[in-house]
């Protein structure tokens, strides 16, 4: 009786429910609109139209008098007025498993790698997941040791920790999460890359990160010529497969590149679906749904790991007030800024060391690493407010000890934080050789 049971569940199982069904009443733009499935739908859920062109998958964003309005996941071409559309079940998950460490799949999990199919894990995960409950959550735990100099002294970065890296375009984003790929430590690497020139998917893969940081990675891409359903998605995979991790009990390092194309891709979708533009034309779900996803990452419940992520912001034209950066900067646990004067420079990775900052400090540093940290910190302010004074020839050597400290410190202490691309240096060195320059250069250290 067992056995036969057991038959019976699995073919229960094994049926598709009762098909629901309605017609293409209206195609506009991005916007399809189906009539007869109103109340088989809700927001956010996955239908199929069968169009000439083929079958192609859409998402629900909105409903009214008119009918359903669908958005694509590819293109409405060849779709009309009055072809079939059926709901669709299991869109909205991914079924992340060990075996993807090493490859590269699309927002939708399937595989781009050109590697054969992808190992499929036993637990469906919802890619729109709710964060974890505020006092399930522990407390950041220690300090990060990424190998980038800038990093380990002036803006430390702690297990479960969230940091943005505010930059332009072309100022060193992508190379400084290469980096961080490559050195950090982690279990697990997961890279979103959301919006990205499909040119630069090939050179990031084998130029970039390289086999080392391959290794240990999984990498979720999106290029800038898919649809916006897509784009978004590929955000919210990325933070599926590194929640699948962090639930397996393992250190995951999160790099998800960027935020700002993440939004402009809801803000596709939120004026598609009729809403009212606000700041920059952003529709209010931009600002709804950033915190949605970046509150995502952090660290784990007792027993699971954490998800330490790195989550890049495009600023246009370096305005760090624009809407969405002074969004995502509220809920960072920090933020890096990358200045182009300082790439200009060639000093790289080009880290604005007074417009940036750790949350985690003072805590994260020992006194005698934070005194290093504090009185390297003062003699380059120093030095900054003093520059252009310095480079015209108005400040003369002599007339203030704090200020030629600063400068002996300056020039030499640039030179040692540029880093290429495939250097790394271990925190304790990095420490130790700005404190030797510290002294060198008659700079006081406290305590």
């Amino acid at each position: 009786m067992n056995t036969a049971f057991s038959e019976l569940s699995t073919f229960a199982r094994s049926l598709g429910g009762a098909r629901i069904a309605g017609r293409v009443s209206e195609v506009l733009g991005l916007n399809l609109t189906v009539a007869g499935l109103e109340r088989g739908l809700g927001i956010g859920e996955r239908c199929i139209v069968q169009g000439r062109g083929g079958p192609v998958m859409g998402e629900v964003v909105g409903i009214d008098a008119r009918g359903t309005h669908v958005l694509p996941f590819g293109t409405w071409r060849h779709v009309v007025a009055g072809d079939r559309v059926e709901a669709c079940a299991g869109g909205e998950t991914v079924r992340p498993d060990a075996s993807w460490v090493g490859r590269v799949v699309d927002a939708l999990g399937r595989p781009l790698d050109r590697l054969g199919p992808l190992h499929e894990g036993t637990e469906p995960r919802p890619v729109r997941a709710a964060p974890p409950p505020a006092f399930d959550r522990r407390r950041v735990g220690a300090r990060l040791d990424t190998g980038i100099k800038t990093f380990d002294v002036f803006t430390p970065l702690c297990r479960g920790q969230r940091m943005g890296v505010f930059a332009g375009s072309g100022v060193g984003k992508t190379s400084l999460m290469a980096m961080l790929a490559r050195s950090a430590e982690a279990d697990v690497i997961v890279i979103g890359l959301v919006g990205e020139r499909g040119r630069e998917v090939q050179d990031f893969i084998q130029q970039d990160l390289g086999p080392e940081g391959m290794r240990r990675a999984v990498l979720v891409v999106s290029t800038g010529d898919e649809p916006p359903l897509m784009r978004r998605q590929a955000a919210w995979t990325a933070m599926a497969v590194a929640e699948h991790f962090r639930d397996a009990g393992q250190q995951v390092l999160l790099l998800l590149d960027s935020v700002t194309r993440f939004a402009m891709a809801q803000r596709e979708i939120g004026l598609s679906g009729g809403e009212p533009p606000t700041a920059k034309g952003y529709p209010p779900t931009v600002f709804a749904e950033l915190p949605q996803l970046l509150e995502r990452a952090g660290p784990g419940a007792d027993g699971a790991g954490d998800i330490t992520g790195i989550f890049t912001v495009l600023v246009e034209g370096g305005d760090m007030d624009e809407p969405v950066a002074d969004s995502v900067r509220g809920i960072m646990d920090g933020h890096v800024v990358l200045d182009r004067r300082i790439a200009e420079q060639g000093r790289y990775p080009a880290v604005n060391l007074q417009a940036s900052i750790s949350r985690m400090l003072p805590d994260c540093h020992n006194e005698a690493e934070y005194a290093v940290l504090d009185a390297a910190r003062r003699a380059l302010g120093k030095y900054a407010d003093m520059e252009e004074l310095i480079r015209i020839g108005a400040y003369r050597d002599g007339s203030d000890p704090e200020t030629d400290a600063a400068i002996r410190f300056a020039r030499p202490a640039g030179r040692f934080l540029s880093q290429r691309k495939t250097e790394t240096l271990p925190a304790a060195e990095t420490f130790a050789e700005l404190a030797r320059l510290l002294d060198e250069s008659g700079v006081t250290r406290a305590g």
